[in-house]
């Protein structure tokens, strides 16, 4: 099976379909063909066709510091209402993905406790007046330092489903893509189409998405699964660049419908 991630005694590699024979004398190189798993749905700015073998689902920081009260934006007086809507969608839509053998990738905001892989400018965009509660502090009443790895605020909220094989990742940027493995535990997926979830839609989930297409990665953003704190007008950009530049975007219950067909 697909989800199947072991390559198997005399086999080297993180995955069956990426992995080689190896023995005392010989080693083979060839991969394992992978039969293509086509399913149909309805997309903007056109319907798509795309492999679930070669499918994975990302969610970018759907995370206590993010979405829960008492995280580091509820702390700022955001309001987090707008960043849990993609809850209840990304309940229901992840078990029809699992079902359906396409890997979800849980790509958080988890950074060092000691930040020495942050720059000045990255630590800049967390605290932008140098006196605020930023990367590493701890807010007032807080549970732990924001977005540090292992501490409560880089946890997956408690209201959102995981599963066991699903895959973890930590992320340092707006971008996924930089210093981390994520592109790395993609290509070991044999990943070519990413479909893209979480918060915040202009933020880390535009970035990701970006260099992902930079990578050379087909791109669908799953519009119900994906939320901001920004106003409206921002989400309508980012729509609009996504649609023109990036990729695609549909929705989960489309795209669910054609697993269920499929």
């Amino acid at each position: 099976m697909r989800n199947e991630r072991k390559p198997g005694k005399g086999r080297l590699g993180a995955t069956p379909w990426n992995s080689w024979g190896v023995s005392a004398g010989h080693a083979d190189l060839v991969r394992a063909a992978v039969p293509p798993r086509p399913v149909s749905f309805e997309a903007d700015p056109q319907s798509l066709t795309i492999d679930l073998s070669r499918t994975a689902m990302v969610v970018v920081d759907m995370q206590n510091d993010f979405c829960s009260k008492g995280g580091w934006f509820d702390s700022r007086g955001i309001d987090i209402a707008p960043v849990r809507a993609p809850i209840d969608p990304l309940n229901a839509f992840l078990p029809a993905l699992r079902k359906a053998r396409v890997p979800v990738v849980w790509l958080n905001w988890g950074n060092r406790a000691d930040m020495m892989n942050l720059n000045p400018t990255v630590l800049h965009s967390g605290n932008p007046t140098g006196d605020g509660v930023g990367y590493g502090d701890t807010p007032e009443g807080g549970r732990a330092p924001v977005l540090e790895k292992g501490g409560w605020g880089a946890r997956i909220c408690d209201d959102l489903e995981t599963a066991r094989g699903d895959i973890h990742v930590d992320k340092y940027r707006l971008s996924g893509f930089w210093d981390n493995e994520l592109d790395s535990v993609l290509r070991n997926l044999d990943a070519r189409t990413l479909l893209f979830a979480g918060v915040n839609v202009d933020r880390c989930v535009l970035a990701t998405m970006q260099d992902a297409g930079f990578l050379g990665y087909d791109c669908i953003l799953i519009d119900d699964c994906a939320a901001t704190t920004s106003p409206d007008y921002v989400v309508r950009a980012v729509k609009y660049l996504v649609r023109g530049i990036y990729g695609f975007i549909a929705r989960s219950e489309d795209v669910a419908r054609a697993l269920d067909d499929g």
